[in-house]
């Protein structure tokens, strides 16, 4: 199981106090006791009568849709030369196996299998399952079992990692697929179901609420408008539904928030279902989601904000930067601007604002409302295709320097590195190309396709100057990054 401890992120990382947040898959090894002592039974009353509420009906409605996933990849374990003598083969060998003679290493290297589970939807009759891209992730064999036991090996059509949603495909018909709900449509304090594999111990359906809704900035998916819920979650639910009082399919179970038990502690977070939809369409029709952007960096309206400025109360998205050549700056947009709607939608928060123009589709016409120096004005913008966020090139091995921060790797920025971060070409220092997930580096926050400008409000244009400032530093440094043409400030 991926544990991420709280608010801060590695992929999915954040760190506070000792909260973790845990995507809800993994290798299953749980031991469970009970104390009798504090079980307390309630016999029925013969003489209660009058209705009885209960969610057996969405229940049974939605549970023949949901599956387990099984999940494994071969791993090659490193070749490596030969131990000197006795000990260090005898430990190889009971890490590793293999039946070669006493202090000598196989030569090939040598291979095990991991594997974990998860949980999936049926979503169609004819095979299409809706599942989490972590439970899924780099598997090389993906089976299916049935709420009935017929298992089936599963094809992975496609997933989004951004959004940690995947689609898999097994090979069967009239198959009992859930009804999509409108996740829109939830409120919070709605009971909802929380259906999957925990543990592996066999299909098991929790009762809550919603707690929450539009959750985001938790560093946990690169676009996050979670559902929160406090509907019981553990390690195996992953991929699993997350249904209303009628059956309905309104989310997918990602992540849960725990206090190092690696259990549920009453918080989890579901994708809302119109944002999976929208994924898993372009999944099955171009096999992968290409986004939209407009080229801001926003932030919130905080009531301090608002007032300063002149807007009547803290709403719409503050824009701190706007891209050079973006279609933002095409559009006029500039800082200080307040984004108040898009196409006629009010724009609560900023998180909103990413979230509905990533899945516009690229080449879109946006009427944008804008709040300006006390003034209400209309823009006219298009979407763009999103800058590639990954690095095609440059690793550690390839030309990365050793930067001086521990865990990173860095490389000269030049001009098709900038076009691959998605900053400006005349952009200048040096770019992060790698970035140990365990490194307290990652740990503050920072990623790969990075570009750091400044060390404690001290320019750096190269390698050299990076690693010169880094060893000068003493205790925590300032870092200003430009992230894909939005600058922050990462304090490590």
């Amino acid at each position: 199981m991926k544990t991420f401890p709280f608010l801060h992120t590695t992929k999915f990382k954040l760190q506070a106090a000792s909260a973790a947040v845990l995507l809800c898959s993994g290798l299953i090894a749980a031991h469970a006791a009970v104390d009798a002592s504090h079980i307390h039974l309630r016999l029925a009353d013969a003489n209660e009568g009058g209705a009885r509420l209960t969610m057996a009906p969405a229940a049974k409605t939605a549970m023949p849709s949901v599956v387990k996933i099984s999940a494994s990849k071969v791993v090659k374990s490193p070749a490596m030369g030969q131990f000197g003598q006795g000990d260090e083969s005898d430990l190889f060998r009971q890490f590793f196996g293999g039946g070669g003679r006493p202090g000598r290493i196989p030569q090939a290297p040598e291979s095990h299998r991991e594997g974990g589970l998860g949980s999936g939807v049926i979503v169609s009759s004819d095979g299409y399952i809706l599942t989490n891209n972590h439970v899924v992730d780099g598997a090389t064999d993906v089976r299916v079992t049935l709420p009935d036991r017929r298992e089936f090996k599963a094809n992975v059509i496609g997933t989004d990692p951004k959004t940690d949603v995947a689609v898999i495909k097994i090979d069967a018909a009239d198959l009992p697929a859930i009804t999509v709900g409108n996740s829109s449509k939830l409120q919070v304090g709605d009971e909802v179901l929380a259906i999957g594999n925990p543990y592996g111990v066999g299909q098991t359906v929790t009762m809550g609420i919603v707690s929450a809704t539009g959750r985001g900035n938790l560093g946990i998916e690169d676009y996050e408008d979670f559902i929160q819920t406090d509907a019981s979650i553990n390690p195996g639910n992953s991929g699993g539904a997350l249904v209303n009082d009628r059956g309905e399919l309104v989310g997918i179970n990602t992540a849960i928030l725990a206090a190092g038990s690696g259990g549920n502690q009453g918080i989890g977070f579901a994708v809302p279902v119109n944002l999976v939809r929208e994924v898993m369409d372009q999944i099955v029709a171009h096999g992968e989601v290409t986004r939209a952007y407009i080229g801001v960096h926003v932030q919130e309206v905080t009531p301090a904000i608002a007032k300063a400025i002149g807007l009547d109360g803290p709403k719409g998205a503050l824009v701190a930067d706007v891209s050079p050549n973006s279609p933002a700056q095409k559009a006029g947009l500039q800082s200080g601007d307040v984004i108040l709607s898009v196409n006629g939608t009010p724009i609560q928060e900023s998180n909103q604002l990413r979230m509905d123009i990533s899945m516009m589709g690229t080449n879109q016409p946006l009427k944008l409302q804008v709040f300006r120096n006390g003034r209400i004005q209309d823009l006219n913008a298009q979407t763009a295709a999103l800058p590639g966020e990954k690095l095609e090139r440059a690793s550690n091995e390839s030309g990365g320097s050793n930067s001086g921060l521990e865990g990173v790797s860095v490389e000269n920025l030049d001009a098709e590195l900038a076009r691959q971060v998605g900053v400006a070409p005349n952009t200048t220092g040096v770019v992060i190309t790698q970035v140990d997930p365990a490194s307290p580096a990652a740990s503050s926050g920072l990623r790969e396709g990075d570009v750091i400008q400044e060390v404690n409000h001290k320019k750096v244009t190269n390698a050299d100057d990076f690693a010169s400032a880094m060893q000068k530093s003493k205790g925590d440094s300032l870092l200003l990054i430009n992230r894909a043409g939005s600058k922050l400030y990462l304090a490590v």
